[in-house]
C-alpha cells in the first residue's frame, strides 16, 4: 500500500471538495488532466510546504515522497486567487514563503494554518479579504448557460480566472466522462458514439493524453482505486491527485 486517504465534500460554495492523506512509501502516479487548482499543505516531519498548484492540461507523472502528511483544498471553475493570475499556474505550482506548523505567507499577510476539519475559516478569511475571488460568469457557463456577451468576451473571462479556454475544459471533461462509462462496462465503440469523438482512435488519442491511459488500459486496470471522497472502487479518473488511493486512514495533520 502506497499511501492513504480520506476526504469531504465543503458547504462553502468555494471550495470544490478536501481531503488529506499519508504517503507510506515513495511513489510515482500517473496524474489526469485537470481543469481546477489546489492549495496544497505538504508536511514531511517538522518541514511545512505549502503550495498553489495549477490545472494541468494533459496527464502526467507526480512523485510523492514517502512518510508525507498532506491537505488538500481544491477550488472549483471560477473561483481564483487575485494575486496569482490562474493562466500563470498552469501546468505548474508557485510555493508559498515562510510556511510552518501555525502559519503562512500569502499576499503580503501571514495567514493561520488551516486543518481539515476547519478550512472553511481560512477561505471566509480570503474571501473576505479579496485574496480568492470568483468569476460568476464561468459558473453559468458550465452549468450550460448562454452569458449574454461575446464568445470573445467568454474566453478571455475564462483564460483569467482558470488558465483555460472553454474549448480545453470541454476536452478534460469529455475524457473524464468516457473513462467513466468504460468502467460501467460500455462498449468502446459505444463510449465514441456517446461522447462525441469521431471513432476509436479519436477516443484513444484523447484518454492517452488526458488520461494517459488508453481505453484497453483503464478496462484492464490490475488494482481497484478509491475514491476518497466516497469511497467508491473505480478507476482513476475520479481521483485527481490522490489516483493512486487503495485505502483510508484518519489522523491528524498538524
Amino acid at each position: 500500500m502506497a499511501a492513504v486517504f480520506e476526504g469531504r465534500e465543503s458547504a462553502s460554495p468555494y471550495i470544490d471538495r478536501v481531503w488529506r492523506g499519508h504517503n507510506l512509501e515513495e511513489y510515482r502516479p500517473i496524474c489526469p488532466a485537470e481543469t481546477r487548482w489546489n492549495l496544497l499543505f505538504l508536511k514531511k516531519g517538522t518541514a511545512v510546504k505549502v503550495s498553489v498548484e495549477g490545472a494541468a492540461t494533459g496527464s502526467f507523472i507526480k512523485p510523492e515522497p514517502a512518510e508525507t502528511d498532506f491537505f488538500v483544498v481544491q477550488f472549483p471553475l471560477g473561483v481564483y486567487l487575485s494575486c496569482l493570475p490562474a493562466g500563470h499556474l498552469v501546468n505548474s505550482d508557485a510555493k508559498l514563503p515562510d510556511a510552518s506548523l501555525r502559519s503562512f505567507y500569502l499576499h503580503g499577510s501571514s495567514w493561520e494554518m488551516p486543518t481539515y476539519e476547519n478550512v472553511e475559516i481560512l477561505i471566509e478569511r480570503m474571501v473576505n479579504q479579496g485574496v480568492l475571488v470568483r468569476d460568476p460568469l464561468v459558473t453559468d457557463v458550465m452549468k450550460g448557460y448562454k452569458p449574454a456577451v461575446s464568445e470573445r468576451t467568454v474566453r478571455r473571462r475564462f483564460l483569467h480566472a482558470t488558465g483555460m479556454t472553454p474549448t480545453a475544459i470541454y476536452q478534460i471533461n469529455r475524457a473524464r466522462q468516457a473513462a467513466l462509462l468504460l468502467e460501467r462496462g460500455t462498449a468502446v465503440l459505444d463510449v465514441v458514439y456517446e461522447t462525441g469523438y469521431a471513432d476509436q482512435s479519436h477516443l484513444t488519442r484523447s484518454l492517452r493524453r488526458f488520461l494517459g491511459q488508453t481505453p484497453t488500459q483503464l478496462i484492464q486496470t490490475p488494482q481497484p482505486t478509491y475514491c476518497p471522497i466516497c469511497s467508491r472502487q473505480g478507476l482513476f479518473v475520479d481521483l485527481c491527485y490522490t489516483c493512486s488511493a487503495i485505502g483510508k486512514k484518519e489522523f491528524d495533520f498538524a
